[in-house]
């Protein structure tokens, strides 16, 4: 049997990040993935925000091009226009970034393994062993930590005996290559409660590339079929047809806040697994990002130290009191069904004051806080000693 001091169950870009870390550090490290390649079934839109791309390494030749512009619509397609100073956003390319990343997590020792699924994981005194599903057997490793980085729907959580994500959206959306719109690189955001209840439809247009899609509560509407009245409904906007559809993408976005216990002395969790995504707009690579790279440390830490102490750190309730506002926000915004109503929220927006708020909300510094300044400046070495 084979021993590892972490294993990580799920390659997206938590996973990734995480063991990419870890393994510069010198530690064993096993990396799981259902998937044959990480550039198959992605689930993001992946749009980093400008804070994530001041602090993190994301390779150029990953990303789109600079998007400043907003769009918010109305359900009568009324809307407001916003245009940012800075470089406000970038598409990821995320099936080049996670090989990219793959390729760094290997480069540091990790192992990898494909195509295999995580069946379940018992405990010892001082390890874990866990079995995985791989092709039509069974293979079985022990290890001295795990990391759960299997997505809103945490099997990982569930073994290790941590909160599960009980709220979440589901979206769906289609890739367009070539298509040449007469505007610059725009966010375009659409409020439906019909076609999106409590979330929003929208297009990311940055100029090489456009993601289309649909997200709101499952129960309350058919993705797909949502997302083919959409695109149909947009084409006085844009016309999707002068484009080439090269993919489709779906999944959960868990929206309920981060979890309050995320982390005991057999494992930790991280991304959509730790509920890490913002209650208000569902944006979830900062979040990841920063997460997992405070994950690592705290991880390394424990490893070393052995001392339970350690984990107190990676606590959901020290994050989730930072998110308060947002999760009342998402509580009201899962409640409106009327496009009556929405109609006149968009149309209060356009109004100069309040169109600084709905501006803030686009453009605003506010991403996944640190806990303290001492464990921000902290994450923020420990990252930057290793690149």
């Amino acid at each position: 049997m084979e021993d590892f001091d972490v294993t990580i169950i799920g390659a997206g870009l938590a996973g990734l990040q995480c063991a990419r870390l870890l393994g510069r550090q010198g530690l064993r490290v096993l990396l799981v993935d259902r998937k044959a390649s990480l550039d198959q079934k992605i689930h993001t839109t992946g749009i980093f925000v400008r804070r994530t791309l001041e602090d993190f390494d994301i390779p150029e030749d990953c990303l789109g091009p600079v998007v400043r512009h907003v769009s918010l619509y109305s359900p009568k397609h009324r809307f407001l226009q916003l245009e940012s100073k800075h470089d406000e956003f970038r598409v990821g390319r995320m099936g080049r970034l996670y090989g990219r990343y793959l390729t760094q997590s290997l480069h540091a020792g990790v192992e990898w393994l494909p195509e295999a699924s995580y069946i379940d994981s018992t405990h010892s005194v001082r390890t874990s062993t866990v079995r995985l599903n791989v092709g039509s057997s069974v293979r079985t490793v022990t290890t001295k930590f795990i990391i759960g980085a299997d997505g809103a729907s945490s099997r990982v959580a569930r073994d290790l005996q941590l909160d599960t994500n009980r709220e979440w959206i589901v979206g769906v959306e289609n890739v367009y290559d070539q298509l040449v719109l007469d505007r610059p690189p725009t966010l375009l955001c659409f409020l439906d409660p019909k076609l999106a209840p409590g979330y929003i439809a929208w297009i990311a247009y940055d100029g090489e590339q456009a993601h289309v899609g649909v997200g709101g509560y499952p129960g309350r509407f058919d993705p797909t079929s949502a997302l083919e009245q959409f695109e149909t409904s947009v084409r006085d906007i844009v016309d999707l047809r002068n484009g080439k559809q090269i993919e489709r993408r779906g999944g959960r976005i868990p929206v309920g806040g981060i979890l309050n216990r995320i982390a005991n002395e057999r494992g930790l969790l991280i991304g959509d697994a730790a509920g890490a995504v913002s209650p208000l707009t569902a944006g979830g690579l900062d979040p990841c990002m920063r997460l997992s790279t405070f994950a690592a440390r705290v991880t390394e830490n424990f490893l070393l130290s052995g001392d339970p102490a350690t984990l107190e750190q990676y606590s959901g309730k020290l994050f989730r009191s930072r998110f308060i506002s947002r999760i009342w926000a998402r509580r009201i915004a899962s409640h409106v069904t009327s496009s009556f109503l929405t109609e006149v929220a968009c149309a209060t927006l356009r109004l100069p004051a309040l169109s600084r708020v709905a501006a803030h909300v686009f453009f605003g510094r506010g991403s996944f806080p640190d806990v303290t300044t001492k464990q921000s400046t902290e994450t923020r070495c420990f990252e930057q000693s290793l690149e």
